[in-house]
């Protein structure tokens, strides 16, 4: 098993401030953003062929990236995949159920065989939203620990939203004034107001609501068959989501003198693009770095939102697994597009793995130039 990194404080706390006060830049740490730019080898101290991977186990979904170093940054070598729904009952129960548990246990041990597989020499691997709210996280860390040989790191909310930011920054789209990148994950939606103007953006301010595309789904019950009852639930979605963005949209700066640039890390934004380009099946390399007009998400949106499950379970790029969930996304991306009003919104299919690979590459750079 691959050695589980322990980040540095630099790339453990990342410069997020939980500071609720009208945005300030962030803060430097030895004269040097607090995000790093993307980590380029080109020195003989560079460890050769090492591989490094990403463990991000969410509410909703169980991923893994194994890479090695570039010049342009990394070269993705394995990677994988898997709908495990940890955070199923959990807002009614407070806890994870054994069948997720089991579900999970069972993605992750595909992970560790992959690792193993792939002489990964470093990795690290981390649990979110579900494994912070549960009441039985802990359990399940030790059951993943004694079962798999994953050492989960459950991180903070700030440290989420961090790595999402590093993972997909580069394809914010060119601009002047602060631009908003946004993470719907399955029990929670990280936003984060960066600043673009030096060699590396930083964080100006952020913010976690804990309404992801599974809690809310499971708090308002939206699917049935009665069209009036699902039009009242998606009303519902959208009034929960923006009175909990409502703190964050009060310090919100207003742009009269530059564009409105909008970036989203999320299954949701992804499916919406899919739908915008009408493909026949999601096909990462034409949505990953695609830029979609805000009119024709809003629209594809409404149309999900009237559509019953069964209209939406065959509609491609969903299908029956996503089918119940991506309202709930919907209803938290029209709440985004709410309070920052850009007229383009770029789509990521990239996140927390990514920028957990940059960490570790970042990280063993400066060891080995030390």
């Amino acid at each position: 098993m691959a050695d589980q990194a322990s980040p540095s404080p630099q790339d453990a706390q990342g410069g997020l401030s939980a500071r609720k006060s009208r945005p300030k830049p962030a803060a430097k740490h030895n004269g040097q953003s607090l995000i790093a730019p993307p980590v380029r080898p080109g020195t003989e101290r560079w460890p050769k062929l090492r591989s490094y991977a990403a463990i991000d186990l969410g509410t909703n979904n169980c991923r893994l990236l194994v890479a090695k170093p570039s010049a342009d940054g990394f070269i993705v070598t394995d990677a994988f995949s898997r709908v495990v729904r940890l955070g199923e009952g959990l807002v009614e129960s407070g806890k994870i159920s054994s069948r997720a548990m089991d579900r999970a246990v069972a993605a992750l041990s595909i992970c560790a065989d992959k690792l193993r597989r792939r002489n990964v020499t470093l990795a690290r691997s981390v649990a979110t939203e579900a494994c912070r709210r549960a009441s039985n996280g802990d359990k399940f860390i030790e059951r993943v620990r004694r079962e798999t040989g994953i050492a989960l790191d459950v991180i903070t909310a700030e440290e989420e939203a961090r790595l999402a930011v590093l993972g997909c920054h580069i394809l914010l789209e060119p601009g002047e004034g602060p631009a908003l990148i946004f993470d719907i994950g399955g029990g929670s939606t990280e936003l984060v107001l960066v600043d673009t103007s030096g060699s590396a953006p930083e964080i100006l301010d952020w913010q976690s609501s804990p309404w992801g595309v599974v809690s809310l789904t499971e708090s308002e019950k939206f699917d049935g068959d009665d069209p009036v009852a699902r039009s009242e639930a998606f009303a519902a979605m959208r009034a929960r989501v923006t009175d909990s963005f409502a703190s964050f949209a009060a310090r919100l700066p207003r742009l009269d003198q530059c564009d409105y640039r909008l970036l989203g890390a999320s299954g949701t934004v992804t499916t919406l693009a899919s739908l915008h380009l009408k493909l026949p099946q999601y096909d990462r390399k034409v949505i990953d770095g695609l830029i979609v007009p805000t009119e024709s998400m809003r629209e594809i949106s409404t149309m999900l939102a009237h559509a019953s499950p069964a209209e939406r379970a065959d509609i491609p790029c969903i299908g029956r697994e996503r089918a119940d969930l991506v309202v709930g996304g919907c209803a938290i991306l029209e709440s985004i597009l709410d309070i920052w009003p850009a007229t383009r919104v770029g789509v990521a299919d990239r996140g927390i793995r990514e920028g957990i690979l940059r960490s570790l590459m970042s990280a063993n750079e400066r060891r080995s130039v030390r």
